[in-house]
C-alpha cells in the first residue's frame, strides 16, 4: 500500500520562483477532476500556470525577467492568468 505508516513521508521542494519539486510517483488531481501520473523519481509541478505543460514546469517561469515588483510581494507570481487580485 502507498500510503502506509512505514512508508517515509514524500518530500516536497518550494523555491521562490520556481516550481516545486515532489519526490515521485506522484498522480495528480487537477481542478476538473481529470488524474495526471508520473513515475519519475522527482517532478517539477508548475506554479505559475504559465506551462504549456501544466500542472508540470515546462520552464516557462524563467522568461519573466527579474526585476521591481516581480515575485510574491509585488508582482502577479503564483495567481492564475484571470484571477481576481
Amino acid at each position: 500500500m502507498p500510503n502506509s505508516p512505514s512508508d517515509p513521508p514524500r518530500r516536497i521542494t518550494v523555491q521562490r520562483q520556481g516550481p516545486m519539486l515532489v519526490e515521485g510517483p506522484v498522480e495528480i488531481e487537477l481542478e476538473d477532476g481529470t488524474t495526471v501520473s508520473s513515475d519519475r523519481f522527482r517532478v517539477a509541478l508548475c506554479t505559475c500556470r504559465r506551462s504549456r505543460r501544466y500542472p508540470w514546469c515546462d520552464t516557462s517561469h524563467r522568461a519573466r525577467s527579474s526585476g521591481p515588483g516581480d515575485g510574491p510581494a509585488g508582482g502577479t507570481e503564483g495567481r492564475r492568468p484571470g484571477a481576481e487580485s
